[in-house]
């Protein structure tokens, strides 16, 4: 320390408050006006009672610690060891969010920042579009698709279905269709056996309403030549018959050859036994032929049913039912 008053004794006894009191009046104790306590030359502190605030530094910078007793007479550099510095401030004095490092945060669209992706949002939508518009697309051309197929499918399920028994028809009389190949009527059939022609039963389609009667017995048949068959291939043979009563069923040949099943001679017309007026109905069934003449034998073999009266015979190229 140097020569001189540095007070009213040494600095722990100085009293900040000794201008209150006749001692530290008597002393020249004097009320503090720049920072420092109420004694003459006392040791001016770092900072006053309150002077700092949470979360704001000084407003004014203390005075620097000089030799005991004495003002400084240099002002010190900010930030030298042992002083304060501008740039810090106790942990105590932050707010809850820390300290603050004067940058203001970047505004969204502002400045340098990064904005919405509008050019990523718009190529999505583009691509939902095209998605939409392809499924669409897609989803169309399946549509005529699955017509197509529906109208085959159709065709399939009727060919099927006439490949089965032969579902009940009324007379055939009037059917255009049959005008397509040949057609036979009574009188130009080859009898085989007892056989014979007749007329007495009304209901019959052949010219003259003449048909083939006397077939119920072993060994009587109709044959059928048949000249222009167009083509190799499955064909329907259509034949006019009455029977009434029970249903009855006949062996056909086919070139000389036994078809695989019976042709079906049924009583689709529900008559009555006996009532061969009534009975006149139409069936069919479904023999391959080849191109040119063939021949077709229908004929009572043992084990089949023949009380029928046969009038016509008819065919249609494919597998049809009417």
């Amino acid at each position: 320390m140097t020569p001189g008053n540095n007070g009213a004794s040494t600095p722990e006894d100085d009293d900040p408050f000794g201008y209150l009191y006749a001692d530290g009046q008597a002393n020249g104790a004097q009320p503090p006006s720049g920072g420092g306590y109420g004694y003459p030359n006392s040791v001016s502190r770092v900072r006053a009672v309150g002077e700092r605030r949470n979360g704001q530094q000084s407003q004014q910078q203390t005075a620097q610690y000089g030799q005991y007793g004495q003002p400084p007479t240099v002002p010190q550099q900010q930030g030298a060891y042992g002083q304060p510095n501008a740039h810090y401030a106790a942990p105590e004095n932050f707010g809850a969010g820390g300290p603050s490092t004067g940058r203001q945060p970047a505004q969204n669209g502002g400045g340098r920042g990064r904005g919405p992706n509008t050019k990523g949002l718009l190529i999505g939508a583009v691509a939902v579009v095209a998605a939409v518009v392809i499924g669409i697309a897609v989803a169309m051309t399946g549509g005529d698709d699955d017509q197509k197929d529906n109208k085959a499918g159709g065709q399939a399920s009727s060919s099927a279905a006439a490949s089965g028994s032969p579902s009940p028809s009324a007379s055939a009389s009037g059917d255009d269709s049959k005008d397509e190949l040949p057609t036979v009527d009574a009188k130009a059939l080859n009898l085989g056996g007892s056989a014979a022609l007749a007329s007495d039963v009304k209901g019959a389609q052949a010219d003259g309403g003449t048909y083939v009667g006397n077939l119920n017995q072993v060994g009587n048949s109709v044959t059928w030549t048949v000249n222009g068959v167009p083509s190799d291939g499955d064909y329907t043979l259509f034949a006019h018959y009455s029977t009434p009563g029970e249903d009855q069923s006949m062996t056909l040949t086919v070139n000389g050859k036994t078809f695989g099943s019976k042709f079906p001679l049924r009583n689709y017309s529900h008559a009555p036994a006996g009532d061969f007026v009534k009975g006149w109905t139409t069936s069919f069934t479904y023999p391959t032929l080849t191109k040119g003449t063939n021949t077709l034998t229908l004929s009572c073999q043992d084990g089949d049913k023949c009380n029928v009266l046969l009038d016509q015979f008819w065919l249609k190229k494919g597998q049809v039912t009417k």
